[in-house]
């Protein structure tokens, strides 16, 4: 059954910013983006409706050159309706790019006919009920056909079993799930050593699409 167009309701949210800037991470890193920035704790935040922000993108879009837009920041699916407002009125030509905890697996289809890539992130450390639910995060994108990934933050005291671990089950929650590990965690040391060459051939043996890379460091990099 085809559902007939109407006007989405009214809808309004605290977004950070919509800057442009050059993605930090994950399957997309290095590409230039707009970017939907949720608010975070203490963040200056400005009140838009979905109306307003959708005159936002459509103008941004035509005037940047960007690869996509990126909604990212504090908890983007806990305004799931918002979203969905919003590109109700703005239909992207662009693909769309979700970074998602993972935490809000129920808020993805609602948003199926917007979006191009689901990017879940886990930084650690991560509990067992985080981690779950990020994989469930893939499992749901994976059911309504979107592009996703899982990308990993560990730390330095992140073991190789964790990793693994989740790797696996991302690859039964769907084979298709692109997998992005960044050494290390954000804050720490950016290098890449002998340990991640000897994870990443451990990973492949459980699944096809793994790849380790490193995060681009702000300024530069956004998220």
């Amino acid at each position: 059954m085809v559902a007939t167009a109407r006007r989405a309701p009214l809808a309004a949210a605290l977004v950070a910013g919509i800057p442009t800037g050059i993605q930090a991470q994950g399957v997309w890193a290095g590409r230039r983006q707009l970017f939907v920035r949720f608010a975070g704790e203490a963040e200056t935040a400005t009140m838009y409706t979905a109306e307003v922000l959708s005159e936002e993108l459509r103008r941004l879009a035509t005037q940047a050159r960007v690869h996509s837009v990126a909604v990212s920041g504090r908890d983007p699916l806990g305004s799931a309706p918002f979203l969905a407002a919003t590109f109700f009125g703005y239909k992207p030509e662009l693909p769309v790019m979700l970074d998602t905890d993972g935490q809000r697996p129920e808020a993805i289809p609602g948003l199926r006919q917007y979006l191009t890539l689901v990017q879940v992130t886990v930084d650690y450390p991560a509990s067992k009920p985080i981690v779950d639910r990020a994989v469930e995060s893939l499992a749901v994108a994976a059911g309504v056909g979107h592009m996703h990934a899982l990308v990993l933050g560990p730390r330095a005291d992140t073991s190789d079993g964790q990793l693994l671990r989740v790797i696996e089950q991302a690859h039964r929650a769907s084979a298709g799930t692109m997998i992005v590990v960044h050494p290390h965690a954000l804050g720490e040391s950016p290098t890449v050593d002998r340990r991640w060459t000897e994870l990443l051939n451990q990973a492949l043996t459980l699944h096809g699409d793994v790849r380790v890379a490193l995060r681009l460091p702000p300024p530069a990099g956004m998220r």
